[in-house]
């Protein structure tokens, strides 16, 4: 049984099945329920079923379909125009359009029909009265589309001209054609500020701002604007990704992110729509598919990456190399399908300049994570006649090393592969290159720095034969070997000591055993401060600072640099920071961070800030401990300026997201976002995407919650819940996450899945000692239950938070969760009876906690004891009609009048601030005295509240709207004697 009798329950079915996702399924019920208008015999019933599959088509894949039901719609107009009533007179006119977009679609209809059926188009609108502006819109879209630029110019004008009228597309569909226009002219800039109020939210429809968002990435793109793109691309893909009929607006995301570095998010996407690439319903969303997948096929080929698996139509495994040739060829053909019906290239020449597109930046970072494909690796490049030979790689590695400049270990290993057997190489070569090989290898290079000392030796320097003997010392130390190192760098430091009395080295060699003890000695001071040796610490602090200051003495000593030498300046710097570092370990931390801040300064003006990122990092620290936010920031700007690209990945993206943090801190969002966006892609890059990236993508979230862009944070926090969990990043972490994914789900609407978020974060938090926010996350759960129609399921999280908000004495929100209750079990099964229990419950609850309360609580009880009072007499008044006897009513009506009068005293009793809260209650009281008779009271009330306001500020909302309804209070109450009963309202 079809459970459809009659014309009521057709519509009940048809406003059911318009709810549902779109797609097939959708088509194929429009299609049954078709078939039962059918049967009812009633003209307007198969009309309104008609209506329906003409629309459910043209919102879905099967836009080809639609051509049927609108012919004979018009025929039964054409036969018996009565039988339309207004709404399906209106409906059927406006379909017209559809109809127009709908041939222009389908390559197979000759161009000479479609413009046919704008002449009919344009006749049937001037019968009807209506206007030419949506005519001439249809004349845009088909000269645009066959090229004909001159004509399209004119029906431009001419839509613009025309008034608007009931046929009119929205504000929001009119701005999004007319800045595609504007795009297809090149006035980029002019159709983004025409879509302006689309973008901003103050004009909406069921598919904008979803098409406008996705047809600005690439005029974004062009002008440089990739922050707002950025923004773009997140928010509308969240709108059209459950949304079958925009795959041309899903194409612009794919082609967004083959322009941008985001090929892996762009395969995500096809994954994701896989009947995309088959559905032939609409043949001119399909090309423009088609064109973006080719696109972003070609880009990953040109990564390297042609042979990698893909996503595409199903029956068969591809590659991107197979697909971007068959996405090409199929969008080829497709195209010259139009051409041919249109007569002109106009088609494909737009298709194939947009498969021949070039990135328009090499990476965007958006926030979100992606399995990304890594380029891929190309064979090492094979030495010829144009690269530089064994002298020329030896001195850019001295040069390198000499410099303290980064990478200078890689130049040496490119030495090492440029003469592995030593040919070429002098005595001194061969020493520098074991000694670098020591460095490069960490504790298995200790054999190696004995053959450098050897061979420095055989170089004749014995101070750098010293150096590398006491480099080896210090691999030892760090190794764990403290005490054995010690014992060797002594020897070694007595030993260069004596060399350098004799000047049989320099200040170089003999700075490099000095320090190599020092950094010892510190090794030392960090093993007994980790075994908690207080006494053995101290010695060790003491000598630790005595080999330091050494250090400082020789090269400050020295005369400086000695012409382009940086090393002393080097030196000097970091023998500061080891001083900073050990007034840290004593409790001094003013003048640990001085010390750091000196040190920093030092490798900046010796020209190597890429050193002061470290010491810079420790200032920040150390301010944050002194609360010290605006230090803080200034030293983590100062790494991130001095670090450049010479910090990795991963330390670029602590620095990010440690200054995001601080920015955050401050009450800077905008710039707190940026960073956590950054951090986001350098902890991708360094392979840490699901550990501290998913870190970052938590508090780039919540930075864009705080701005109120919802569907951007939703997105990122969505992609950080995929990676975070727990026992990693710990369960704070989680119910953060998961708590601004709520409150961004139900700024965007969607209250069931905020209520998911909030029971599960809440559900993590309820074993945390302390309770304030399992009560508080229950609560925001029961308010999005509540938003979503599940009273039932809310009732129960009310109750829950309830509970919880005894249990930590917080009666405000006790209070609010009773009252909440309430008004659910009024709309519910439960009913007024059970309704009454809970608020009179909320009314004992509250003064129970007033009579005991003072200061700042006693004031806040007070006005929640007010306004739940109040609260107490709507719903009494609401539940009236429950009643089936007028005494029951008039009884219900007195108990409301009788709460909301102590509502006005308990305000009374607030004074000044609690004025409009009174005032509110005045009038409310007022409105019951009139349902129940008494207008002289009623008017009183008025008086009251106009009293209250005499001399108030009259342009204050609250004032005027307060006097306009004591003003209809007063005039109600002179019209004439009141009803013998009250409403039932």
């Amino acid at each position: 049984m079809s459970g459809i009798t009659d014309i009521d329950a057709l519509r009940r079915a048809l406003a059911e099945n318009a709810e549902e996702p779109e797609g097939p399924a959708r088509n194929a019920r429009a299609e049954q329920l078709l078939a039962e208008a059918e049967k009812l015999d009633v003209p307007l019933a198969v009309i309104e079923a008609l209506g329906h599959q003409l629309k459910v088509y043209n919102y879905s894949s099967e836009k080809d379909k639609m051509f049927v039901p609108f012919a004979r719609l018009l025929r039964l107009w054409d036969e018996r125009p009565e039988d339309f009533d207004e709404f399906e007179a209106h409906s059927l006119h406006w379909v017209f359009k559809w109809m127009s977009a709908g041939m222009l679609d389908q390559p197979h209809i000759p161009l000479a029909s479609i413009e046919k059926w704008l002449g009919e188009m344009e006749h049937r609108y001037r019968l009807a009265g209506y206007s030419q502006r949506a005519v001439r819109a249809a004349e845009l879209s088909v000269a645009a589309h066959i090229g004909d630029l001159p004509r399209a110019e004119r029906a431009y004008a001419a839509w613009l001209a025309a008034d608007r009228d009931r046929m009119a597309d929205c504000h929001a569909c009119e701005l999004h054609a007319q800045g595609s226009w504007l795009v297809r002219c090149g006035r980029d800039a002019e159709a983004l500020q025409l879509w302006r109020p689309v973008l901003d939210g103050e004009f909406a429809c069921a598919h904008e701002p979803h098409t406008v968002l996705a047809s600005s990435l690439a005029p974004l793109l062009r002008l440089g604007r990739t922050e707002e793109a950025r923004a773009h691309h997140l928010r509308g893909v969240r709108l059209v990704r459950s949304m079958e009929s925009m795959r041309d607006a899903y194409a612009d995301h794919v082609e967004f992110c083959a322009l941008t570095g985001n090929e892996a998010r762009g395969l995500e996407l096809l994954a994701e729509r896989p009947a995309y690439f088959t559905d032939t319903g609409h043949p001119r969303s399909r090309l423009d598919f088609l064109a973006a997948v080719a696109l972003l096929m070609d880009r990953m080929a040109g990564l390297g990456l042609g042979g990698r698996r893909v996503p595409g139509p199903a029956g068969r495994t591809w590659t991107a190399r197979e697909l971007a040739a068959h996405a090409r060829a199929e969008a080829t053909d497709l195209a010259g399908r139009f051409d041919r019906r249109n007569g002109t290239p106009a088609v494909g020449d737009r298709i194939r300049a947009r498969m021949d597109q070039r990135p328009r930046t090499e990476r965007l970072p958006l926030g979100v994570r992606t399995a990304g494909p890594a380029p891929a690796t190309a064979p090492p490049p094979q030495e010829g006649p144009g690269e530089p030979g064994v002298a020329a790689l030896l001195a850019e590695a001295r040069r390198l090393s000499d410099t303290l400049r980064p990478h200078a270990l890689e130049a040496w290993a490119a030495v090492a592969r440029a003469a592995p057997d030593g040919t070429g190489l002098d005595p001194r070569a061969h020493a520098e290159l074991a000694d670098h090989e020591a460095i490069a290898a960490g504790p298995e290079g200790l054999p190696l720095f004995d053959r450098a000392a050897a061979l420095y030796a055989q170089a004749g320097d014995p101070g750098e034969a010293l150096a590398a003997r006491a480099r080896a010392a210090y691999v030892r130390a760090l190794a764990g070997e403290v005490e054995p190192a010690l014992a060797t760098v002594t020897g070694l430091y007595d030993e260069v000591l004596a060399l350098y009395a004799d000047e049989g080295t320099g200040v170089r060699q003999t700075a490099a055993v000095v320090m190599s003890r020092a950094r010892i000695l510190m090794r030392r001071v960090h093993e007994a401060v980790g075994r908690g040796a207080e006494r053995e610490a101290g010695q060790a602090v003491a000598d630790a600072e005595a080999a330091v200051r050494e250090v400082l003495a020789l090269v400050d000593g020295s005369g400086g640099s000695g012409g382009d030498d940086v090393r002393p300046a080097a030196r000097a710097a970091e023998a500061r920071g080891m001083l900073a570092e050990l007034a840290g370990l004593t409790g001094d931390a003013e003048r640990a961070a001085e010390l750091f801040r000196r040190a920093a300064d030092g490798y900046v003006t010796a020209g190597l800030p890429w050193f002061a990122v470290e010491y810079e990092v420790q200032v920040a620290a150390l301010a944050h401990q002194a609360g010290d936010p605006a230090g803080a920031e200034r030293a983590l700007r100062a790494a991130l300026e001095h670090g450049g690209p010479y910090v990795e990945p991963v330390g670029r993206a602590q620095l990010h997201l440690q200054l995001a943090e601080v920015l955050g801190g401050r009450d800077a969002p905008a710039e707190a976002a940026e960073h956590a966006l950054q951090a986001a892609h350098w902890a991708d890059e360094a392979g840490e995407g699901g550990t501290l990236g998913a870190w970052a993508r938590q508090q780039l979230g919540g930075f864009l919650l705080r701005r109120g862009r919802y569907a951007e944070a939703a997105e990122v926090l969505e992609s950080a819940l995929a990676d975070l969990d727990a026992e990693t990043h710990g369960d704070a972490l989680v119910v953060q996450a998961r708590w601004w994914l709520g409150d961004c789900l139900g700024e965007l609407g969607e209250h069931r899945a905020a209520a998911e978020q909030r029971l599960r974060a809440a559900d993590l938090a309820r074993h945390w000692p302390e309770q304030q926010d399992h009560a508080t996350l229950a609560h925001l759960a029961a308010e999005s239950l509540g938003s979503a129609g599940l009273d039932a399921e809310a009732d129960r999280a009310y109750a829950r938070a309830g509970d919880l908000w005894r249990a930590l004495g917080n009666a405000p929100f006790l209070v609010r969760s009773l009252r909440a209750r309430a008004w659910l079990a009024l709309g519910g099964e439960a009913g007024a009876a059970h309704a009454r229990a809970l608020m009179a419950e909320a009314v004992r609850e509250c003064e129970a906690a007033l009579a005991t309360a003072d200061g700042a609580d006693r004031e806040e009880l007070a006005v929640e004891l007010g306004g739940t009072r109040k609260q107490f007499a709507e719903l009494l008044a609401r539940s009236a009609s429950e009643e089936a006897e007028d005494a029951a009513i008039r009884a219900v009506f007195e108990a409301a009048l009788e709460q909301m009068s102590r509502a006005v005293a308990v305000f009374a009793g607030l004074g000044a601030a609690g004025l409009h809260s009174r005032t509110g209650a005045e009038l409310g009281a007022g409105w019951l005295e009139a349902d129940l008779g008494r207008p002289a009271r009623a008017a009183a009330r008025a008086r009251a509240v106009l009293a209250a306001y005499e001399g108030a500020d009259g342009t204050d909302d609250t004032v005027r709207a307060r006097r306009e309804e004591a003003a209809q209070m007063l005039e109600a109450a002179q019209e004439g004697p009141a009803p013998d009963k009250p409403e039932r309202s």
